[in-house]
């Protein structure tokens, strides 16, 4: 028999800018997409760790994310 012990996603998120938007108002809009994803985990307290962020020169913001898989422990994955 065999039992998850601990579980954990390694993501890469991709927060685009939306067409048909001036500029300025798109980049505002996917820093507050990005805000709210992240509220969004710590409301549902999935356990999650921002690995690495970056902000493209189009304003899109790409981020690796470890995150709690359904609720499994995490172990060691996120400190």
């Amino acid at each position: 028999m065999k039992r998850v012990k601990a579980a954990c996603l390694m993501q890469t998120v991709h927060f685009m800018l939306k067409d048909g938007y001036p500029s300025y108002y798109a980049k505002r809009e996917v820093r507050e997409e990005y805000e709210k994803y992240l509220k969004q985990l710590e409301r549902s307290k999935t356990k999650f760790k921002v690995v690495e962020e970056k902000e493209n020169e189009d304003g899109s913001i790409i981020i690796k994310i470890l995150k709690q898989y359904n609720n499994y422990e995490v172990g060691e994955y996120i400190d």
